[in-house]
């Protein structure tokens, strides 16, 4: 950690921490585009190639989704997830009001409780909830029919009607909640300060948003090589 006058710049979010946001932010937007390519909002791509690269960037996020699986269980940070009611009337009516009066922040980001009690539940909803139907209803919708010894099989559904509701529903969702979360990247300590974060890993934090450095923080410090990298 580097101390700057009243602040503290933390090394809070890891390469691969960052690697996984921006690119699972590219892979949904590429996905919302091609999807409502398919379902004839506008041409760009042609609908059988827009079928094609919506297919090929869904398997590219189930890959990403199942490394992150790994990553979060190997390093511990499934951690920051896990919910609590603490301050979580506080957050929620300083998002309501208080962030229009500038009030104070009710939580405090460290290194190991990065989430504010209501990012917990929302981002803990989507990764054990939403992203599941989403990729459930994408493979049904994908492998609907399939080949088999030379014939082609059927799940046995009478209709895609019902999947192609809850896959719909679930886009124009995360496109509000990528709405929300973008808005709520510009209230950090300056408008940019969130953004910077996770696109260098380093975040500038007042001297009482920090508890004392603790073994974990210590692990969370990043390599020498990534240190030559910064140099460089």
């Amino acid at each position: 950690m580097l101390h700057m006058d009243n602040e503290i710049r933390v090394y809070i979010y890891r390469g691969y921490e960052r690697f996984w946001h921006w690119t699972q932010a590219f892979l949904i937007f590429f996905l919302a585009i091609t999807g409502f390519e398919i379902h004839g909002s506008f041409s760009l791509f042609g609908f059988e190639q827009a079928v094609d690269l919506h297919n090929k960037a869904a398997w590219a996020l189930i890959i990403l989704i199942i490394f992150t699986i790994f990553w979060h269980f190997t390093t511990g940070e499934w951690r920051q997830y896990l919910p609590t009611t603490q301050n979580l009337k506080a957050q929620l009516e300083y998002y309501v009001t208080g962030i229009f009066r500038n009030a104070p922040h009710p939580t405090r980001k460290t290194l190991i409780s990065k989430l504010n009690p209501l990012q917990r539940l929302v981002y803990l909803g989507l990764k054990i909830l939403f992203i599941p139907v989403m990729v459930m209803s994408g493979l049904v919708y994908m492998f609907y029919r399939y080949p088999k010894d030379g014939a082609i099989e059927s799940l046995g559904l009478a209709d895609l009607h019902g999947i192609a509701y809850i896959h719909t529903l679930g886009a124009y969702i995360m496109l509000a909640f990528v709405l929300v979360h973008v808005y709520l990247i510009t209230t950090g300590h300056t408008l940019t300060s969130n953004l910077r974060a996770m696109i260098t890993g380093w975040e500038e934090l007042t001297d009482h948003d920090n508890d004392k450095p603790s073994a974990i923080e210590a692990d969370d410090k990043p390599s020498s090589s990534e240190e030559a990298g910064k140099t460089t």
